[in-house]
């Protein structure tokens, strides 16, 4: 279960994982069930109501803890009741705060209740998924490039740029091609000890060893564009762009936007609401500026700025295409800027090689949770040992609820095998 900076729904994945008998390195995915829960709307509206630049209550975000408790375990109830059982729920829960500084993250926090969901359902609940990556030194995010480099990763796939556009838009670098310096040097320091330049793969910790992934979270995705149309009109979203089409890019106001020096950090990094909140762009255009922008050249000029950074962060890496999914996907001025500065480079929908663009978040949670469950680390490993996220080594993620629920969890030994690929099963049973 997966909820993200948009908070536009509750994603819900209903998961059954197996070892394939003839190579347990393998392991697929039958999804069972994928779709959308609503946020209660009073809980969601609370949730916007603190979130930075509003100021810290702890009573207020202690009741938030509850209540995001109740609408997942809501969420879950009704999922499993239509779909099934499950063995266990793996629950991201409500990212309230993500603090980085200079760099690095001293704190995170992913709020929601796991002992009321674990009541709700009578099923256990694994949790707090980025923690202790933060605590072994890593930036908790993003951990998607996991399930990017299982899917699209290895020789036998191109260079392949795995790009979601939430919130926040984050990318991984995987497949063939090179060692992810992205042709400039910048992220050399996080190569591997033999330096990885012919992007070969090994093994160490019990996961697979990605010399050539390069991750990190690039910049805006939708957050200044919804955070601009909410103030403006009370709206949550500009749909279909409908006010961004009819505005013009303001030049002087995207070149101050794209001076922001967090652009200029070396991946891996991992940013937030925190930083891109809704005051940002009246802290760095100044009011006077902003209030000359009408509402469409502001949207125009924003949808540039989200286009631009990724683009920017993309075109230097050498890949052969882009596979894209979340939220900003479905921006039709958005899309249509980012396929003119990728080109002559492919946009291509995940939806098109079998991957639930719409469940894709999701997915990589059941897998945290199935992961965790067997002892196995949720993150890539490098050359060096490192993790992808930057931390001192890979480690298992998550917390569990109640402590003791896994010692009636179903398994067999190759459960424990370190994970080299994922396929994702159809219900006729044919991999993708």
């Amino acid at each position: 279960m997966m909820s993200g900076t948009s908070l536009d729904a509750i994603d819900v994945a209903l998961v059954e994982f197996t070892r394939d008998r003839k190579q347990p390195a393998t392991l697929q995915a039958r999804l069972l069930h994928v779709g959308e829960e609503p946020w209660p709307a009073a809980t969601r509206d609370a949730l916007r109501a603190v979130l930075p630049p509003a100021p810290a209550e702890v009573g207020a975000w202690s009741r938030l803890h509850a209540a995001v408790g109740d609408a997942f375990g809501a969420a879950a109830a009704r999922a499993l009741a239509a779909h099934g059982g499950a063995d266990l729920i793996a629950t991201h829960g409500q990212t309230l705060f993500h603090e980085v500084e200079a760099g690095a993250v001293l704190s995170t926090l992913q709020i929601g209740d796991a002992s009321r969901l674990a009541a709700a359902t009578s099923t256990p609940v694994l949790h707090d998924l980025r923690s202790a990556d933060v605590a072994a030194g890593g930036q908790g995010a993003p951990l998607v490039p996991l399930l990017d480099q299982l899917l699209l990763g290895g020789d036998a796939h191109p260079r392949t740029a795995v790009l979601n556009i939430g919130g926040i838009s984050n990318l991984s670098l995987v497949g063939s091609g090179g060692d992810g310096s992205g042709g400039d040097g910048r992220d050399a320091d996080h190569r591997g000890a033999d330096g990885g330049g012919d992007g070969a793969a090994s093994f160490a910790g019990g996961m697979r060893i990605a010399d050539e992934v390069v991750a990190g979270d690039l910049g805006p995705g939708n957050a200044l564009l919804d955070a601009a149309i909410h103030a403006a009109t009370g709206r949550p979203a500009d749909i279909d762009a409908a006010l961004a089409r009819t505005g013009t890019v303001d030049a002087a106001a995207l070149s101050t936007l794209l001076a922001d020096p967090f652009y200029a950090l070396p991946l891996p990094r991992s940013t937030g609401r925190e930083r891109f909140d809704s005051r940002y762009v009246r802290r760095l255009l100044g009011q006077e500026a902003l209030a000359a922008l009408s509402l469409p050249d502001l949207l125009a000029t924003l949808t540039e700025l989200t286009a631009v950074t990724i683009a920017e962060a993309i075109a230097p890496r050498g890949v052969s295409r882009v596979v894209a999914s979340g939220g900003g996907m479905r921006n039709p001025l958005l899309r249509q800027r980012l396929a003119a500065l990728l080109a002559p480079v492919p946009l291509i929908d995940a939806d098109d090689l079998g991957i639930p663009a719409d469940g894709k978040e999701a997915l990589l949670i059941a897998l945290l949770g199935y992961l965790g469950a067997h002892g196995l680390p949720g993150t890539l490993a490098r050359g060096d040992g490192t993790a992808h996220t930057g931390a001192r080594t890979p480690v298992v993620l998550g917390s569990l609820t109640p402590p003791h629920a896994l010692r009636a969890l179903p398994g067999e030994p190759a459960d424990t095998h370190a994970v080299e690929r994922l396929e994702i099963v159809s219900a006729g049973g044919e991999g993708t």
